[in-house]
């Protein structure tokens, strides 16, 4: 069984808060198939990535530590992205929204921006030295589609063999994966949840999937564009957690245990 948690805002919907809570009340192995974080707003986690010598952020990290047994963040997290602003909001062919692209880390290979010089601490913690080198756009589609999209691929398949799963998205997106069936769908946001049939979201993803081509220059969709398709099944409200609840699970299961038996539910399970 396959649970995702997708986010109706780009920043602080809340997903990985309710993913963990759900991880801690199912057992299941919880996985953040993409992520990224910035190497200026959240320095402290990239401090924390580059005192193990492994780049990944601070949601895999909570979701890995709330897993039963022993998981590892990049385990659950196939591709990581760091970021950093770029002043002035102009920069190189790989700038995007007013922040540019440093290095990826697609499994256990790095994909680096060959266009700006790399801060010493990504260059002393990573092994940057053997990192795939880009300077276009046509160079790094070719990266992403010989080791970002075989990555992607390796991690779904591992999902879909696992007897029960919860999948966070990142930012705003649908869906991050590709091809991967979902039993029931959560989408978070402050103060609320809304839960759907996972084949009824499906669908909408794919009828929502030519617009958002057109509409935002992606493949992919994002959230707003397929939850204005299909109605939920019910939608709840969530309590506001302090972060001492959030930096739990298990206080998170109980405060969210509402919404997790309605979601259950949705499964028959």
């Amino acid at each position: 069984m396959n649970l995702l948690v997708a986010g109706a805002a780009q920043l602080d919907a809340g997903k990985t808060t309710f993913s963990t809570g759900l991880v801690h009340r199912t057992g299941a192995v919880g996985y953040k198939p993409r992520a990224g974080n910035d190497y200026w707003y959240s320095h402290s986690d990239v401090l924390a990535a580059a005192d193990s010598g492994v780049l990944y952020g601070k949601d895999a990290n909570r979701l890995a530590s709330a897993a039963p047994g022993d998981v590892s963040p990049p385990e659950i997290n196939a591709i990581h992205r760091l970021w950093w602003p770029k002043p002035g909001g102009v920069g190189s062919v790989l700038e995007q929204d007013g922040r540019e692209f440093l290095l990826d880390r697609v499994g256990d290979t790095y994909v680096r921006n060959g266009t700006v010089e790399l801060p010493e601490l990504v260059r002393s913690a990573f092994p940057v030295d053997d990192a795939i080198s880009v300077e276009s756009l046509a160079e790094f589609n070719d990266a992403m589609e010989a080791h970002h999209q075989p990555t992607q691929a390796s991690l779904r398949e591992k999902i879909a063999a696992q007897p029960l799963s919860v999948v966070e998205s990142y930012s705003d997106v649908a869906r991050p994966l590709q091809s991967l069936d979902f039993d029931a769908v959560a989408v978070v946001e402050p103060r609320r949840v809304r839960l759907f049939d996972g084949e009824r979201y499906d669908k909408g993803c794919a009828v929502a999937s030519g617009s958002s081509a057109s509409d935002h220059g992606t493949l992919e969709e994002r959230v707003a564009d397929v939850t204005d398709l299909i109605d939920p099944v019910e939608t709840l409200e969530l309590p506001p957690l302090s972060d001492s609840e959030r930096a739990k699970p298990s206080a998170v299961a109980d405060a969210y245990g509402d919404a997790y038996d309605a979601l259950l539910a949705i499964t028959g399970a």
